[in-house]
């Protein structure tokens, strides 16, 4: 016999210092919007102990120092800042981003237009037409999750990672799409190359974005491009 899946949302115990709540099982912007809530309220009156508040798609880690309170308490104060009435979702900042799509920045965009049935055109248009927003932080410094890519060129991981991938490309996969601030290696497909700056450099601010920021791509051509990296 299954077992029966814990009510929503549900919370669990991580190691002796965090509480993971999590909303839903799978992407939902609903659930985000109650993961960016619980962060407000929770960053608005700090429980006592709480030390950090990692969002995620639809989950909030809420780390706490275990020598000043414990699990129970951490709970508590969860199912208590989650009765607060929402006043309505705070409104990020808008975001715009830079990208070149040239063939030699973009290794990647004829396939994806092949495996679509679009042209390459057509699947710029698509992407520079997506809704985005800032859903989480992971992998890697500055590495900010975007949620909004267009269903028309959403594509499965590729097979295998390319190595070697430049910091500013442009990748997607599914509904997710990203912005590289390292070389790495990555199985998402690369289809454009940003100058623009995640990394800010500044120690009180040192990403571009915050969780739950819009952002707006804005193609630009090869020569604004070398300007603005080399700016």
């Amino acid at each position: 016999m299954t077992a029966p899946t814990p009510a929503l949302p549900r919370l669990t115990p991580v190691a002796d210092h965090a509480l993971l709540v999590e909303f839903a099982e799978v992407i939902d912007d609903s659930a985000h919007e109650a993961v960016l809530h619980l962060d407000r309220m929770l960053s608005a009156h700090p429980p006592a102990g709480v030390a950090e508040l990692v969002p995620a798609y639809v989950s909030l880690l809420v780390d706490f120092d275990p020598l000043a309170t414990d699990h129970a308490a951490v709970a508590a104060a969860v199912m208590a800042a989650l009765r607060e009435p929402r006043a309505g979702a705070a409104a990020g900042a808008l975001r715009e981003v830079l990208v070149c799509y040239d063939a030699d920045l973009a290794p990647d965009l004829a396939e994806v237009a092949a495996r679509t049935g679009l042209s390459e055109e057509a699947v710029i248009k698509a992407h520079l037409a997506g809704d985005y927003r800032v859903f989480m932080y992971g992998f890697a410094p500055g590495y900010a999750y975007l949620a909004g890519v267009p269903p028309a060129i959403r594509l499965d991981r590729k097979p295998a990672p390319r190595r070697g991938v430049p910091a500013g490309s442009m990748i997607i996969a599914g509904p997710q799409c990203m912005i590289t601030t390292l070389t790495m290696p990555t199985g998402w497909w690369i289809i454009g190359r940003s100058p623009t700056r995640i990394l800010t450099g500044e120690e009180s601010r040192p990403f571009l974005f915050d969780v739950g920021d819009a952002v707006r791509f804005r193609r630009i051509a090869r020569a604004e491009f070398e300007r603005a990296r080399d700016g």
